[in-house]
């Protein structure tokens, strides 16, 4: 759980301005007047988190997580600092470059691996995933909020203050890993990465979480302006954010279900690609009315919910077991260089095509993202499941992983002897979970 929040802090870095910056730019930021600026300013975190998330986790491999951990919330506190202080929007974009920089995701996760047992370890980096959504719409809400009483200043000091008591908690709270290794389920492998990119329906899956983020970060570019053109200030904007978040991860439930309970998972992965269209579209056409603007955000962060939800599990699924940490990896990387395409390309738009448009190139990016989608395999019902061994040598792990392929019901097996598990694809319709465990207490 504790690392589940220090995962969360990073995420709070990205998604804490996003309900509010664009406005604060416009308003009085010298050099904020600039939409492709203020967007630069929103997006440059996401750079710079892609582009050094997969090095720090190596090298946290190498010198251990705390270090790595401990330097990434110190770049971002530096960061937060460096923006709190920004008398303009070039020292703002310098400051989100610095936060981006702590890119501490994967040493987190890592250090996660290292400090779960193998049966429970799986639940572990789902409360993380989890920590995902919940951040962002704690963000949504407390942005509003946070913004009337301290100002944009001050949520940015106020976050490099959590990021220096993290730190704490992380020296203080956090146990030290008895042993610092490569998890192949959690981490990003080098010889790994030709096996992910020339998986087609991974690549698919890539592209829709760029998509997913770029179109979060484009709309909410012009989102603030249309509610303040609707007569809300800034400080109540959180009266249309908290009871649309709320409904939203109602409605996500059923489909989530449907998905997963009823191997419906490519069905309801299109349908919410193209809910979160018409939602564009009806942005664009209703935006003169509160109603209209509510109604058209509840069905977008429905949609969203749904989408966020089932793409890592659709990763988990399709990606190759001793591929999966890496196509998490560049799944991540992914996610991040959305969120910065995606900012500056609707501060593009805003800038010479009007705010508008942005709804017009959220929706053209799904439609095409829907084209993309409809093309992939449906993802097998399977689940994968881990089991700890006994210690073992290479020889004995590569005979172990033999006799478990030959199982009924399973698709995949993966023995580990280093890490002491062995982990399986099985399809649980046919699955005998009691013949892998004779297997396993033979070892």
């Amino acid at each position: 759980m504790g690392l589940a929040g220090i995962y969360g802090l990073r995420m709070l870095g990205l998604f804490i301005i996003l309900p509010v910056f664009a406005l604060y730019a416009a308003e009085g930021l010298p050099g904020g007047e600039s939409h492709i600026l203020t967007g630069i300013a929103i997006g440059a975190y996401g750079l710079t988190q892609a582009v050094l998330q997969i090095p720090a986790g190596w090298m946290s491999d190498r010198y251990g997580r705390k270090p790595v951990i401990y330097a990434g919330l110190l770049l971002f506190a530096l960061g937060s600092f460096v923006a709190a202080s920004a008398d303009n929007i070039y020292w703002v974009i310098a400051g989100r470059a610095i936060q981006g920089a702590g890119a501490i995701n994967a040493a987190v996760m890592a250090l996660t691996a290292d400090l779960t047992r193998e049966e429970v370890r799986t639940k572990a980096m789902a409360m993380i995933g989890i920590t995902i959504g919940i951040t962002f719409s704690i963000s949504l809400v407390l942005a509003p909020m946070l913004y009337q009483a301290i100002g944009v200043p001050g949520i940015f000091a106020l976050t490099g203050l959590l990021a220096l008591l993290a730190m704490l908690f992380v020296a203080l709270v956090i146990p030290n890993p008895a042993i610092t290794r490569f998890h192949s389920g959690s981490g990003a492998s080098s010889h790994r990465f030709g096996d992910v990119l020339r998986n087609k329906d991974l690549l698919r899956l890539d592209f829709g979480i760029f998509s997913l983020h770029a179109i979060l970060m484009s709309v909410f570019m012009q989102v603030p302006f249309v509610l303040k053109k609707n007569g809300l200030e800034i400080g109540e904007h959180w009266k249309v954010y908290l009871p649309v978040m709320l409904l939203a991860l109602v409605l996500m439930v059923p489909p989530i279900i449907a998905a997963e309970k009823k191997a419906k998972m490519k069905q309801v992965f299109v349908g919410a690609i193209g809910l979160a269209s018409l939602a564009q579209l009806s942005l664009m056409l209703t935006q003169g009315s509160v109603w209209g603007v509510v109604l058209s955000l509840l069905l977008f962060f429905t949609a969203f919910n749904v989408l966020e939800a089932t793409l890592p599990s659709m990763i988990s699924k399709i990606a190759p077991l001793a591929a999966k940490g890496t196509a998490m990896g560049v799944y991540s990387s992914m996610q991040f260089l959305g969120a910065f395409f995606g900012a500056i390309g609707g501060g593009l738009v805003m800038q010479y095509l009007g705010g508008d448009a942005v709804f017009l190139f959220a929706a053209g990016l799904l439609l095409l993202w829907l084209l993309v989608a409809r093309a992939m395999q449906p993802p097998a019902a399977v689940r994968t499941k881990m089991y700890p061994l006994p210690e073992m040598d290479d020889h004995a792990g590569a005979a172990l992983q033999q006799r478990l392929m030959q199982l009924q019901g399973v698709r995949e097996a993966m023995v580990v002897p280093a890490e002491c598990m062995a982990c399986l694809k099985v399809d649980m319709s046919g699955f005998d979970e009691s013949a892998v465990d004779n297997l396993v207490r033979k070892g």
